[in-house]
């Protein structure tokens, strides 16, 4: 496994540019399977995920011509079965589910895995394909589904869940009739895919609030669609030029999703300023602090708070940041401890004090945000810092160590030195 080592105390200036959106990619190469055709799929990151979410499609049938920027893929003779050594890598693995199902009659998907941050269970997805008539068991670890035709229904979900919209908006684009789906996630993401089925011929309206209606087509057809930019690559940007201070241009922002973020990074003594598409940050004196809870969109993002609390451990103050998403999310506390920060859990509140100085030493990254965070306390960090399992890491960022090596830091990637 890799590492990635830092010599902090660098202060970052130039430009980075975003890249497309993981969370956008993941689910539209799945919607791939929707229609015959080829579909081209433009702005892709260059991540493990993408990687694994291709040999996913080859592996049930599809021809697959991954070379980020740009994802070529045609279905041929599908076998509709995701199978446990792709899927277990990663949770978005389920979002064949609804594809694979509306379009062949049948599915056969390991239950996901993916980073341990919780329980994410897919309860919500499988009782609203059984509202469109699924029939549905699950068998030694896999989820095994039937429908000759998806019919429409209208499906309430228990609480708002991203990837169960996503499967269901697939699922509905070709069930037979009317589908309405209620208390749906609104996060830019699920716009981004039914932006990308409406091209494809869905009628789909309301994405982006609580309630979706779609009339179920009998095809569709492929498309060509550019990924819109990373949102949470963004606000890690943003929030490292923060915390290392200095000057540095941010390209490529989608500043519209992330409100919440810029809201709590301005409070806390960030300039942020407009510059065409980009955000430039600035911080020059001393931080505030500022509390934090993490909610659904278009609340501050649980994909953030990691990166945050490292900001927070440099503020005057004390910072209260509370995790409503995810009940296993601070597993980034105990490694920030090892650097020095001042850091009491309480249940889903992590209390967090001004820490006079962060100590580079070795770390384990736990998750995919944790990870970041934890390259973020690097930059500050006197000493060098050596952050082990960075795997997680290439899931949701590309090349970041160039990326910042590009802005002044002193990053490297040690290759292999986990065995």
């Amino acid at each position: 496994m890799d590492g990635i080592r830092i010599r902090g105390g660098r202060a970052l200036s130039g430009r980075v540019r975003v890249s497309g959106s993981k969370n956008a990619a993941l689910p539209i190469l799945c919607a791939t399977l929707l229609s015959d055709g080829e579909s081209l799929v433009r702005n892709v990151p260059d991540l493990r995920d993408i990687g694994t979410t291709g040999q996913l499609l080859e592996t049930m049938g599809c021809s697959v011509a991954c070379a980020p920027p740009t994802v070529r893929v045609k279905p041929n003779d599908v076998t509709p079965e995701a199978p446990y050594e792709l899927v277990k890598q990663m949770r978005a693995s389920v979002l064949v589910l609804g594809p694979l199902l509306a379009r062949y009659g049948r599915a056969k998907v390991s239950l996901p895995g993916g980073c341990q941050i919780g329980s994410r269970p897919v309860d919500q997805h499988l009782k609203g394909l059984e509202a469109l008539g699924a029939t549905i068991r699950t068998d030694h670890g896999y989820v095994l589904a039937e429908a000759s035709r998806l019919r429409g229904a209208e499906v309430v979900f228990d609480m708002p869940t991203v990837t169960g919209t996503e499967n269901l908006l697939m699922a509905g684009a070709l069930a037979k009739g009317r589908t309405t789906l209620v208390n749906c996630a609104r996060e830019p993401e699920v716009i981004e895919l039914a932006r990308v089925l409406n091209k494809m011929g869905a009628k789909i309206r309301g994405a982006g609030t609580p309630v979706i209606e779609i009339e179920g087509q009998d095809e569709l057809a492929p498309f060509d669609h550019a990924i819109i930019p990373d949102r949470i690559e963004a606000g890690t940007y943003l929030v490292a030029a923060a915390a290392a201070g200095g000057d540095v241009l941010v390209e490529n922002v989608p500043v519209d999703d992330l409100e919440a973020l810029l809201a709590k990074l301005r409070a806390s003594g960030v300039t942020l300023e407009p510059d065409g598409s980009g955000v430039r940050v600035l911080r020059h004196g001393r931080l505030r602090s500022v509390d934090v809870t993490t909610s659904p969109h278009p609340g501050f993002p649980t994909d953030m708070q990691a990166q945050f609390m490292v900001l927070m451990c440099m503020a005057e103050g004390t910072s209260r940041i509370s995790e409503t998403v995810f009940e296993n999310r601070f597993m980034h506390v105990p490694e920030l401890a090892r650097m020095g920060a001042d850091i009491e859990v309480q249940g889903h509140t992590a209390f967090v004090k001004h820490t006079a100085r962060l100590d580079g030493t070795e770390v384990m990254a736990t998750d995919l945000r944790a990870s970041a965070s934890l390259v973020i306390a690097g930059l500050v960090a006197e000493g060098e810092t050596l952050v082990r399992r960075v795997y997680h890491l290439d899931r949701g960022y590309e090349r970041m160590e160039e990326k910042l090596g590009a802005l002044g830091a002193d990053v490297t990637r040690e290759r292999g030195i986990d065995g």
